[in-house]
């Protein structure tokens, strides 16, 4: 999804995105206000609406994840809420706990259903005869009415059991917690799939184009996660000694800046293990050398290189490595390491190449044992 968006700022060091779908609803919001007979602005407003619950909604999770000892790394705005990344390894897992799940899923929520009942009270008590009651709920014929609607139905449509909804999580968490593994995770996709398809019928019927524009996001993301669990499971799959480079460079800490990038010059590394003795004891990058030797000129790599990265064993699995390498510090390389000796290396660079090769060759095998069944058949 995140291909699928934009920044817009990053705020107490947490960096916020929007997704585009957010300006399919702008546009559907205008050209539903214009053919109902009102101005586009008042589509606009109601677009912004529909954003300020969101940031509502947001808002409190963010207190919420704070108050569970969880640093944000990042938010992803969608129409239905937001998906945060969290800044380390730690946090995601912990976040993932059922117990911490639950909590932080109905916090969303409530918190949009608190701010349109506040919404109402204040409304009622200034203009009694407002007609908070009267349908449609949302429309852009009475802004001040959508304003607490707009809150009161989003924090409604997240307690369904369709992810990515809050309702969707916890369901997919109940699942997991009964059968245990991608099946049961699997299981409440689909589920949340079969709902996403009756909302789209649902606003069809009800020629309700909000209702319809839900349930089709709903299902591409329901979709998109589905995808998301079939691919951890693969890569769950594969160990590093599979797709890790066995032939790579390695620098000496006692060498000069000059003759390290003279070594980075011929070869196709961007990030290279610094040893001692053939012990593993930092990182240093050809950047890093290059900016060393403008600034302060000739040096040895001890002194530029890093000594904070993560390291891998040969038999942890893809999916352990792509977290080190896209969460914490030492993202360019994960070395693969046997006690202190580097016998290999991962990098995003070479992940992609590795895993379309292995994928192939597995392929391959798949097909040769195929023939040689029916051979013997």
């Amino acid at each position: 999804m995140r291909t699928w968006s934009f920044p817009v700022g990053r705020y107490l060091g947490v960096e916020v995105r929007f997704h585009a779908f957010f300006l399919l609803l702008l546009g559907t919001s205008i050209t539903f206000a214009t053919a109902t007979g009102s101005s586009g602005s008042r589509g606009f407003t109601l677009w912004l609406m529909l954003l300020f619950a969101v940031v509502i909604r947001e808002i409190a999770r963010a207190i919420a994840a704070a108050s569970f000892g969880l640093e944000l790394r990042s938010i992803l705005l969608l129409p239905t809420g937001g998906l945060p990344t969290y800044a380390t390894q730690d946090d995601t897992a912990r976040a993932a706990k059922p117990a911490i799940e639950k909590r932080m899923a109905v916090v969303g929520p409530l918190a949009n259903i608190a701010t349109g009942l506040i919404l109402f009270g204040v409304m009622a008590g200034i203009s009694p005869g407002l007609g908070l009651l009267d349908r449609p709920w949302v429309t852009p014929d009475a802004l001040l009415r959508s304003l607490a609607w707009t809150q009161i139905l989003l924090g409604a449509i997240n307690f369904l059991p369709v992810a990515p909804l809050d309702g969707g999580r916890v369901l997919r968490g109940g699942f997991s917690s009964a059968g245990g593994g991608v099946a049961s995770a699997q299981q409440a996709i689909k589920f949340g799939q079969y709902l996403a398809i009756g909302m789209v019928i649902m606003g069809i019927v009800l020629v309700n184009l909000v209702l319809m524009l839900i349930g089709i996001f709903v299902l591409v993301a329901a979709h998109l996660e589905d995808q998301g669990v079939l691919l951890q499971t693969k890569v769950d799959s594969v160990r590093m000694r599979d797709v890790m480079l066995t032939e790579f460079t390695t620098l000496s800490a006692s060498a000069t800046l000059e003759d390290a990038l003279e070594q980075a010059i011929h070869s196709l590394q961007d990030v290279f293990p610094v040893v001692r003795a053939g012990n593993l004891v930092g990182a240093v990058s050809r950047q890093g050398i290059f900016e060393a030797l403008q600034t302060d000129g000739n040096g040895y790599v001890q002194g530029v290189m890093t000594r904070s990265f993560h390291t891998a064993q040969p038999n942890d699995s893809l999916l352990k490595t792509l977290q080190r390498i896209t969460t914490g510090v030492g993202a360019q390389l994960v070395p693969v390491v046997e006690g202190e000796r580097v016998i290999g290396i991962i990098t995003p660079q070479n992940l992609s190449q590795s895993m379309s090769i292995l994928n192939q060759s597995k392929k391959l095998q798949e097909r040769n044992a195929r023939a040689s069944e029916q051979d013997q058949d």
